[in-house]
């Protein structure tokens, strides 16, 4: 199993996601294989290396001979459906029904009769293709993304000048973690942004992982400081294993319910991995509470004092404890047209009560039917 981390450094384009896959290790011959295999004449995958401020990297070039420049969106998926292995072609078309499906709500079209100018030609089908291709013969398993940079400004298309992201690169983008860029125009394609959905791509830190390869791939826009790159890490997840953590505790009987909970809060921000109160009866058949504090090992000292600080004891107990973890990450479902965060173990997904919650309220349902949905996707 590997992981595919993607670095938008300035942005990212289909064409740069490819080039960078294949500077990973993805052989040129097996994406191309998959391309031929959509029927698509005309054109030929080139990838070649481009030294751009110090650093050497891969750029994608389609050189095309055939004339047609634009097709309709049931043009391309039909093609696409034809593409072997079959894994390819299921996430090919989910990246260009993707792309059908926003042009159709924006332009007020049916999705199936939507005409596509600037995505219709062959570099589309050829980075979504190829993109999906790659991934699959570097058996990557997850795919995981850093906060993609927004441009500013605008870009030209032809329904005339919009303002950036584009509108349907933004409606693409929804529940993708972004971030502002002091570029001007189209950091992020509409394509980069349905490959993404199409993949699962997952927002958020990736789990501990070996790393294996690293990829360059160059956009074709020249920046005056810094290379225009899209950067992608593979990786193998390191198998969950046993570690040696701390658990720090202290009886409390005259700390109020609401001090406990502000150091809870306090705790888990400073780094602690949990903590959390258990009650008890201490001398004198008194009401009390416990507060258990789990730690790495170089924390333990830190976390003492704001224990100590936070709840005015005069000691604290400390003990070693053997951790067993099983990797999980966080991903993000859509539950009716809203965003939902679930943890996802190697057994299962929980979604995110205060997500459930808030999702409730805006859905007008009840909170366990949300639940529900979430966890089962």
């Amino acid at each position: 199993m590997t992981i595919c981390v993607i670095s938008p450094f300035t942005g990212l384009a289909g064409d740069m996601l490819l080039a960078a896959l294949v500077d990973a290790g993805a052989p040129l011959d097996r994406i191309r294989s998959a391309v031929a295999t959509s029927g698509l004449t005309g054109w030929d995958l080139r990838v070649q290396s481009l030294l751009t401020h110090g650093l050497m990297t891969a750029r994608a070039l389609v050189d095309v001979t055939d004339e047609a420049t634009s097709r309709s969106a049931a043009d391309l998926i039909a093609m696409a459906r034809r593409v072997e292995p079959a894994p390819v072609a299921e996430r090919s078309v989910s990246a260009l029904r993707a792309i059908a499906e926003v042009e159709g709500r924006l332009h007020g079209e049916d999705p199936e009769h939507v005409h596509l100018h600037e995505l219709g030609g062959h570099d589309t089908l050829v980075d979504v293709i190829g993109v999906c291709a790659a991934l699959d013969a570097l058996e990557v398993s997850t795919v995981y993304c850093g906060a993609l940079p927004l441009g500013t400004g605008t870009v030209r298309t032809a329904h005339g000048l919009l303002p950036c992201p584009a509108p349907a690169t933004a409606a693409l983008l929804r529940g993708a973690r972004t971030v502002g860029s002091d570029l001007a125009g189209e950091t992020i394609t509409p394509t980069a942004a349905a490959v993404l959905k199409a993949v699962d791509a997952r927002f958020e830190p990736p789990p501990e992982f070996r790393l294996l390869a690293t990829g360059y791939g160059a956009g074709t826009r020249s920046l005056p400081d810094r290379p225009n790159v899209a950067v992608v890490h593979l990786g193998e997840p390191v198998a969950a294993g046993h570690r040696t953590l701390v658990v720090l505790e202290t009886n409390l009987d005259d700390v109020t319910g609401e001090v406990l909970g502000h150091v809870v809060g306090e705790l888990l921000a400073a780094g602690a991995l949990d903590a959390w109160i258990s009650p008890v009866t201490m001398k004198k058949g008194r009401p009390a509470h416990v507060l258990h504090v789990l730690a790495e090992p170089e924390h333990a000292a830190r976390l003492a004092d704001l224990v100590l600080a936070g709840t005015g004891s005069l000691g604290l107990r400390e003990y070693p404890v053997r951790r067993t973890a099983l990797a999980r990450a966080t991903e993000t479902v859509d539950v009716l047209g809203v965003p939902v965060r679930r943890k996802r173990g190697p057994h299962g997904a929980k979604p995110e009560h205060d997500d459930v919650v808030a999702a409730a309220r805006e859905l007008g349902l009840p909170a366990r039917v949300v639940a529900t949905i979430a966890a089962g996707r």
